[in-house]
């Protein structure tokens, strides 16, 4: 993590307003959670709306932060403590971030879209890590604080970093790409999630395509080479970098020869190599995104031959296509992180298509942030369901009824319920497991169905 005195603090930042007295305390790390404060941390307070960062600055220090910012509208600065007063603390984060950034000698692999973000981030980073000292995003510090966070995390010695983008507008990922400067990209697919602040799918790919605006000079794009929205915009392009695709139709420079999909994971093949890949992951949309790390890594000097030791150590962030076990010994997969129609039809398929269970159950919550289209998404995954396959589909929340209004097109009545009380839902939910179901769980991060996943548990 950054280490620094605070007058060199005060210079990345260009702020020359602080005590002299200050210069050399020793700042190691930063926080912006008086929870999370550790010994020698810079602290750095927002102004909320409903809360003042501010308001802790004296707790930080006495928690063990050595010095904090402080934003010049913000009245009565404490008196003599080791203070940077700065036009924006926000701003002054992500400035401190991009100047400690620039110092290290280090390469950068930036990762946007719709779906599979994070997967493909764990996936890119274990691969890298066979040969590299690797620093990945943590958990989902994708966005205009976390990136700078991440950035302001990394050892001197890192090696590699790789750094998920995400957004929830315009310009957004434009700012992340030119702070972290990456040396390659990835841009996994196009889906509908932001349908509702951008409008539409070819707003979305536009606004994941400002990933390359901070690309460096010869840098490699990779991107799904299956999508037209991404193929229309790049097939032309005249820039100075390189440019990679992935996907299922041969026409892409990676792309598999062979998928069989297990309990536990896939194993599967692609052009240009006879390695035979096992990937610990569900889903066959996870070998799209492990083909996209691949890439990075062959780029990387990784042979495709040292890559199943990459993929035997993997480990992915929780609530991602995550395989646990019941209280009875049913299998259930914990999506329940986030949801769109694509995502939500990939993991449908795999749970139709997984052979050795004798029921198989899907727990639908909302889809959020789709737009005016929202109840039409929700329907047809519901109108899409194959009845010979699906036993019982359980939903909940508002929105989520119009995927049991869909279902009931091909599901007898009382194969699928709606549930607006999640204890109702958990309740019958416990009723209809056994040791030969399988159980999906997915909705968006609001809804909290990992709750579902916990109680089948107990």
């Amino acid at each position: 993590m950054i280490r620094k005195l605070l007058k060199d603090i005060a210079r990345m930042i260009q702020a020359d307003n602080f005590n002299p007295g200050h210069s050399d305390i020793q700042v190691t790390g930063v926080s912006i959670d008086t929870r999370k404060i550790t010994e020698g941390n810079l602290f750095v307070p927002f102004k909320g709306e409903k809360a003042d960062g501010h308001e802790f600055v004296e707790a930080a220090i006495k928690s063990g932060a050595s010095a904090a910012l402080w934003q010049k509208d913000v009245p009565n600065p404490p008196e003599n403590l080791p203070l940077i007063i700065v036009e924006d603390t926000l701003a002054a984060l992500q400035k401190l971030a991009k100047s400690y950034r620039d110092e290290l000698n280090l390469k950068v692999i930036g990762i946007t879209g719709s779906n599979g973000k994070t997967t493909t981030k764990d996936i890119t980073a274990n691969l890298l890590a066979l040969k590299y000292k690797v620093h990945k995003t943590g958990g989902n510090y994708n966005n205009h604080i976390g990136l700078p966070l991440t950035i302001l995390e990394l050892e001197e010695d890192t090696e590699v970093a790789v750094l998920e983008m995400g957004m929830s507008k315009r310009g957004e990922i434009e700012f992340l790409s030119k702070l972290a400067r990456p040396d390659a990209v990835i841009i996994t697919n196009i889906g509908e999630s932001h349908l509702l602040d951008l409008g539409s799918r070819e707003a979305i790919a536009e606004a994941k395509l400002e990933i390359i605006k901070g690309l460096k000079e010869n840098g490699l794009i990779i991107y799904h080479g299956d999508e037209p929205l991404l193929q229309n915009q790049l097939i032309s392009y005249s820039g100075g970098q390189r440019i990679k695709t992935f996907g299922k139709g041969r026409e892409n420079d990676c792309f598999p020869i062979k998928i069989e999909q297990g309990t536990s994971g896939s194993v599967f093949m692609i052009n240009g190599s006879n390695q035979l890949f096992k990937l610990p992951v569900l889903g066959a949309h996870n070998i799209m995104n492990a083909m996209a790390g691949m890439l990075v890594a062959r780029d990387f000097g990784i042979s495709f031959e040292e890559m199943n030791e990459g993929f035997a150590s993997l480990k992915l962030t929780n609530m991602r296509m995550e395989m646990v076990e019941g209280a009875k010994g049913e299998k259930i997969i914990n999506d329940a992180y986030n949801a769109s129609p694509t995502s939500v039809k990939a993991a449908i398929d795999l749970v139709a298509n997984l052979p050795g269970y004798s029921k198989k159950i899907l727990v639908l919550g909302d889809m959020l942030e789709l737009g005016p289209l929202e109840e039409e998404f929700h329907y047809q995954i519901g109108a899409d369901l194959d009845a010979a396959k699906i036993d019982y589909v359980f939903t909940f929340g508002e929105l989520a009824e119009f995927i049991a209004k869909g279902a009931q097109t091909s599901l007898s009545e009382n194969r699928v319920r709606s549930f607006s009380d999640k204890k109702s839902l958990i309740s019958e939910l416990k009723k209809q497991t056994d040791k030969g179901t399988l159980v999906l769980v997915k909705a968006s991060r609001g809804m909290r169905l990992e709750e579902a996943v916990h109680s089948l548990q107990k």
